[in-house]
C-alpha cells in the first residue's frame, strides 16, 4: 500500500460521523494488506507509530517538524507557525504550505506505507549529540517525497494528533469484521499483547491463533484501573469485597525471568535503572518467573508515606540515582500477580490470583481483607487515612484482571472531594502577578474516538512555585497562538477537583466543571487514561440523581 492510499483513507474517515461506518471502511481495507503493511496501518490509523509497550519514541517536538516542513516548502519556520495559528492544525498548515512549495521534491519515488514506517523507525533511532539534526534531515526527506495531502497526515502522525476520530475499540471491531473472528477474542489478545498491529496478524491467521495468546514477561501490559464509587453502593450491588489500602505512590509492573528483573511505570516506560532498591527488594522476595502489579511508596524518616510527587521525582531521574536513593526511601507494595511460573493469570479471579501471590511473594505484600459490611470497611478506610494513605480500594473477589479497563471490579474510595484526570490542551496568558506565565489552563475529556473535547479551565489551586514549573513544562508545547490564548501539543494530564458537573453549551463536550481546582500534574498517566466523555456523563447522571436537581 502506498502512503498516499493511507492519506486517502484518513481523509475519508474524517468525513464519517458514525462509528459503524468508520469500522466498515477500515475493515474493507485490512484484508488486502501485506504482512508488513497490516500492523503498520492498524497502528497508524490510531495515530500511533509504535506499540504502547515499545520503548521506541520519535522524540520530535512541533518546532522541529515546522522547521523541516518550512525547509521543503522553501519558506521560513515563522510561516509555518503563522499558518498553524490560523488553522489550529499543524497538518493543514503543512499541507497549505506544500501546495505552494517553491522547490521541487527531493525524490521522485512514491513512498509506501512500509517505507514511511521505516523512516520513522530511523527517526526514533537517531541518538547522540547530533540526534536532532538527524531527525530533521529525515523529516525533510519524508516531506520532500510527499504530496501535500500525504504531508498533512504525516505531520499529524509525527505529532500524535491524527484527528480522524478513530479509537482503539473501532479498530478492534474492524479487525474482527475483516477477518471473521469474535471481537472478544481480539480484545483478549490485545490485553495480553498490547499491540493491535500484531493482533491483526493473528486475527488473519484465525481464531486459534488469537486464542493461543498469553501474557509473557518483558512485554508489559496496561494496568487495570479503578473508578470512583462508594462503600455502600459496592456492597449493596456486589456483596463481599476485597479491601486494600489506596497508596499515594506510583504504579509499577515488575517482571522477572531467572535473575533478570525489569520494572515499568503506569505509562509503560521502563524505570528499572531509576529504582534499584525496588528491583533488589522484589528480586529477593521472589524465587520464580513472575509479573507483579503494585505500587511504589516513598517513606519519610518516621515511616509515614511521603507525597506522590516525591516518588515521581525518582521515576524521572536518570543521573545521581545512588544519591537520591540515600535521600528518599522507596518501598514496593504488591497487590496482584498476573503471571507465575509460565502461566498467565489474567483470566483467573482475584481471589485465586491473591492465593498465588501469597505463595509467590515472601515480602512486600499489600494487606488485604475480604469484608461484607459497611462498618468494617469504613474502619479500614479510617485506618488508611490515619496512616497517611489516600483511602482504600474495593475489589471484587471474582473479577479477572482486565488490562487497561476501568470499571466497578475495582473501586477507589477517597475523601469526598471529587477529582478528574483531564488532558491539558491550551492556556491563557496570565496578568498581574501571573504576567509572563500561563494563568489558566484549558482542560479536556476524550470521546470514544480519542478526540479531546474541552470541559473547562482551571486557574485556582496553583501556587507561584507550581506556576513557574508549569510554564517550564508547557512552554515548548505551544503549537498555536491567538491573542491571549495558546494551544498545546497534548500530552500532559492534570488531576483536577471540582464541586459539580454542569451541562454547558460553551464547551464542545457539552459539560463544564463548577469551581475546578488544580490538584497535581499526573506525570504517571498518559492521554489514554484521561476521563472519557461517557464516564463524565455517568458522573453527571449520578450527581443529578443524588441531588434531584437538573
Amino acid at each position: 500500500m502506498e502512503f498516499a492510499g493511507f492519506a486517502v483513507l484518513c481523509e475519508q474517515l474524517e468525513t464519517l460521523a458514525g462509528r459503524l461506518e468508520m469500522r466498515d471502511l477500515i475493515a474493507s481495507v485490512l484484508p488486502g494488506l501485506g504482512e508488513d503493511e497490516l500492523p503498520v496501518l492498524v497502528r497508524f490509523v490510531q495515530g500511533r507509530v509504535f506499540p504502547d509497550w515499545s520503548p521506541e519514541k520519535l522524540g520530535i517536538g512541533p518546532m522541529i517538524l515546522y522547521e523541516a516542513a518550512a525547509y521543503v516548502a522553501g519558506r521560513k519556520k515563522a510561516d509555518v507557525v503563522r499558518l498553524v495559528n490560523e488553522t489550529g492544525d499543524a497538518g493543514l498548515a503543512v499541507e497549505h504550505l506544500l501546495e505552494r512549495r517553491q522547490q521541487s521534491a527531493f525524490f521522485d519515488e512514491v513512498l509506501s506505507l512500509a517505507e514511511v514506517h521505516a523512516l520513522l523507525v530511523r527517526v526514533a533511532g537517531a541518538s547522540g549529540p547530533q540526534s536532532q539534526q538527524a531527525k530533521m534531515r529525515l523529516l525533510r526527506q519524508g516531506f520532500g517525497a510527499m504530496t501535500p495531502r500525504e504531508a498533512r497526515y504525516f505531520a499529524r502522525l509525527v505529532l500524535a494528533q491524527l484527528r480522524i476520530g478513530i479509537g482503539e475499540g473501532t479498530v478492534r471491531d474492524a479487525i474482527a469484521l475483516a477477518f471473521g473472528v469474535d471481537a472478544a477474542l481480539v480484545e483478549h489478545a490485545q490485553q495480553a499483547l498490547n499491540d493491535l498491529g500484531e493482533v491483526a496478524l493473528l486475527a488473519r491467521a484465525g481464531k486459534d491463533a488469537l486464542s493461543a495468546v498469553r501474557i509473557v514477561p518483558f512485554r508489559p501490559v496496561r494496568m487495570m484501573l479503578a473508578q470512583q464509587g462508594t462503600i455502600a453502593d459496592q456492597l449493596e450491588d456486589y456483596g463481599p469485597v476485597a479491601v486494600e489500602y489506596k497508596y499515594d505512590g506510583s504504579r509499577i509492573q515488575f517482571h522477572r525471568v531467572g535473575t533478570v528483573c525489569r520494572i515499568w511505570s503506569r505509562r509503560l516506560e521502563e524505570v528499572t535503572r531509576a529504582l534499584p532498591e525496588v528491583v533488589e527488594a522484589l528480586r529477593a522476595a521472589t524465587d520464580c518467573d513472575v509479573i507483579l502489579d503494585g505500587e511504589v511508596v516513598a517513606l519519610g524518616g518516621d515511616g509515614r508515606p511521603l507525597p506522590f510527587q516525591t516518588v515521581l521525582r525518582r521515576f524521572r531521574r536518570k543521573h545521581g540515582v545512588a544519591e537520591a536513593r540515600e535521600a528518599i526511601a522507596l518501598v514496593p507494595r504488591v497487590f496482584d500477580c498476573l503471571y507465575a511460573d509460565g502461566e498467565s493469570l489474567l483470566d483467573r479471579p482475584l481471589a485465586e490470583r491473591r492465593q498465588v501471590l501469597e505463595r509467590t511473594l515472601a515480602d512486600h505484600l499489600a494487606p488485604q481483607q475480604v469484608l461484607e459490611d459497611e462498618e468494617s470497611v469504613r474502619a479500614v478506610y479510617d485506618e488508611a487515612l490515619r496512616e497517611g494513605h489516600e483511602g482504600v480500594m474495593l475489589k471484587l473477589p471474582g473479577s479477572p484482571y482486565t488490562p487497561g479497563a476501568r470499571g466497578r471490579a475495582w473501586v477507589k474510595i477517597k475523601p469526598e472531594v471529587e477529582t478528574l484526570d483531564l488532558a491539558v490542551i491550551g492556556a491563557e496568558w496570565g496578568e498581574g502577578r501571573r504576567a509572563g506565565m500561563f494563568g489558566s489552563f484549558l482542560l479536556a475529556v476524550q470521546d470514544e474516538g480519542g478526540r479531546l473535547l474541552p470541559v473547562g479551565k482551571v486557574a485556582t489551586g496553583i501556587t507561584d512555585e507550581v506556576l513557574a514549573d508549569l510554564y517550564d513544562l508547557f512552554k515548548d508545547r505551544v503549537i498555536a497562538r491567538s491573542g491571549k490564548e495558546v494551544t498545546f501539543e497534548p500530552g500532559v494530564v492534570f488531576e483536577v477537583g471540582y464541586s459539580e458537573i454542569q451541562t454547558s453549551p460553551n464547551y464542545e463536550s457539552g459539560y463544564a466543571l463548577r469551581f475546578p481546582r488544580f490538584v497535581r500534574v499526573r506525570d504517571d498517566k498518559s492521554l489514554d487514561e484521561v476521563e472519557t466523555l461517557d464516564s463524565l456523563a455517568e458522573r453527571y447522571a449520578r450527581q443529578k440523581g443524588q441531588t434531584g436537581s437538573a
